[in-house]
Parts: structure tokens; sequence; C-alpha cells
């Protein structure tokens, strides 16, 4: 209901003169709730029966945007919502769904988004808010639908420039891929839910430019519409940022790689020298003056420290080791 300060909710049972706004626990009671406060059966039934899937069935199963309008001027508004658990860098989705009629809105929502309650602060705060009568009620709750959205983004950008950081730091991670395709999928998921509600924006900006009482709805449509376009260009460059990190970093595994293959074959070279003249001495041929040798023992140690002197010289400055 309108109040002097701003809108406060009505009960799902209170029914009173004015524009109306009524928020019920769950989905499954907004039939009921609907009928209670007067809307139209034809709304009622849209609400009941737009097919398989219209009610999710927890936070994580993300909703399709969508808009049904009844032959009387009501409709029926489904859009998924989004909230950002920093601590996992985890997109959690939820659903927004609302029956709007001439004086009222009946309206539900699950998840961990918190739409509603941050629409009523909006407006029950003096915050501006276009619009007027229920528009305004759905102007503030589409507008922080898309802003806690926007937050999310804010939030996965974040998350893309810290693991930028690691992914070029000195130091080795072993699990750099698994983040990256981690956030990946959270990126993936946040434009699964944000997508659609840019085909159900210009449904709502239709639908006002159709009517002659909600012509004040446009402009704030149109403002959304840019916003959530903005959201989604930016969570695309992140996704192919996530892409060229991905590439960065197997470049870069390949190339410690190539190090360490040069590093093992060097070392090998240089232990093959000594190995090759005791092999050779090992051989106990009778014919081998070198035997008989008083210095022949501390000269072929000497060769052998020299050659593998020189083989490790040769390999450092060459930068294999």
């Amino acid at each position: 209901m309108k109040t002097s300060d701003g809108w406060a909710p009505s009960p799902p049972g209170e029914s009173s003169a004015g524009p109306r706004w009524v928020i019920v626990a769950s989905p499954d009671d907004l039939p009921a709730a609907a009928r209670r406060h007067g809307l139209g059966e034809q709304a009622i039934a849209l609400l009941q029966h737009r097919g398989p899937g219209a009610h999710p069935s927890g936070p994580d199963h993300p909703l399709r945007a969508r808009l049904d309008r009844s032959s009387d001027g009501e409709f029926v508004l489904t859009a998924p919502t989004l909230s950002f658990v920093e601590a996992t860098n985890d997109v959690h989705t939820g659903a927004l769904i609302c029956v709007v009629g001439a004086d009222v809105v009946v309206m539900s929502e699950v998840g961990d988004a918190d739409v509603t309650g941050r629409a009523v602060e909006k407006l029950t705060g003096g915050f501006p808010v276009p619009d007027e009568g229920v528009h305004q009620v759905l102007a503030a709750v589409v507008l922080t639908m898309v802003a806690e959205a926007s937050a999310v983004e804010i939030a996965l950008g974040d998350a893309v420039a810290d693991l930028e950081h690691v992914v070029f730091t000195s130091t080795r991670h072993t699990d750099t891929v698994e983040r990256i395709y981690d956030l990946k999928r959270e990126i993936a998921e946040a434009r699964r839910a944000l997508g659609p509600v840019t085909s159900m924006l210009p449904e709502l900006i239709a639908e006002a430019e159709e009517s002659s009482e909600n012509r004040r709805s446009r402009p704030w449509l149109i403002r959304a519409v840019s916003w959530v376009d903005r959201l989604d260009n930016h969570l695309d460059g992140y996704d192919d940022l996530l892409g060229d990190m991905l590439s960065v970093h197997l470049s870069q595994v390949s190339v410690r790689q190539n190090e360490d293959v040069r590093k093992i074959s060097s070392w090998a070279a240089i232990a093959a020298a000594p190995t090759l003249v005791a092999s050779i001495y090992g051989m106990n041929f009778e014919n081998m003056p070198e035997l008989s040798w008083t210095l022949g023992y501390p000269l072929s140690i000497a060769t052998m420290a020299a050659v593998c002197v020189s083989l490790y010289a040769l390999f450092r400055r060459s930068g294999w080791l």
C-alpha cells in the first residue's frame, strides 16, 4: 500500500483501497494471494499454467525471464535473480515472480538475492524511484534486480583480476586451471541468468508504449535495457580474458616443462662424461698402459672433473642451467 512516507507492502490477506504491493513467502501461494486481491482469473491461469519449470524448485535452478499478458491488461512477470558469495566466488541464481494488475502487485521471490527486501528499503527510505502507482513498485524491483546483477558483475571482475595476478606471478600454483574453469563456469551461469532479461525488458517497453496510462515507464525501462546490455558485455569480456589467461598459463607450463627438460638433459650430459671414462677403464683389458701408471688414477679423476666443470660452464652460459 502507499503511505505518506512511501510504499509499504500489504499483508497477504489485507485488501485496501489504492495501489497495493503484496509479498508472499512461496511462489506456490501466489495464485491464492492474487485471487484474494482481486486479480483476474486469466492472469491467475497464466500464473498456474505456464508449463514445466515455471516455478523453480530451489535457488540453484534459474528461471527463464518472460512476460505473459492477459486480455484485461494484467500481466505475469518472471525473472531470474543473481547473488554472489565472495568466500567461494560462487554465483547463486534465484527467481522473482509477480502478477501486476491495475492497482495491485503480488510478488514472491526465491533465492538469496533479496531483491524484494532491497526494493522495500528503496521505496520506504525516500530514495528517488521513477514512475507512479504499481509501476513504481515494478520500477523499484526491476532496477534493484539489475543493480544486484551489477554487483555480481563487479565481484566477478574483482575475482578475475585476482586470478590474473595468480597466473602471472612467478610462484607456481597447481590449481590454476581449475580456478580458471571454475570462474568461467560462474560467469557462464551469470550470463545464462542475465541474458533472458534482455528479452523480457523490451516486452515491458512494448507494454508501456501500448498503454496510455504507463508511458512514464518507458524511460527507466530503456535505461534498464542499456544497463543489462552493458553488464552482459562486461561478462563477455571477463570470459574472453579468462580464455586468454588459460592460453597464457598453458604456454607458461609448456615453457617451464622445456626448461625442466633442458636442465635434466644438461645434468644427464654432465653425468655421462665421468660414466664414459669409468666404463672404458672398467673393461679390464690387459694392454691398457694407463693402468700401470703411477699417476693414472689421479689423472683420470682430474680429467673427469675437468670435463664436468667444462660442461657445466657451457650449459650455464647457454642458459640451460
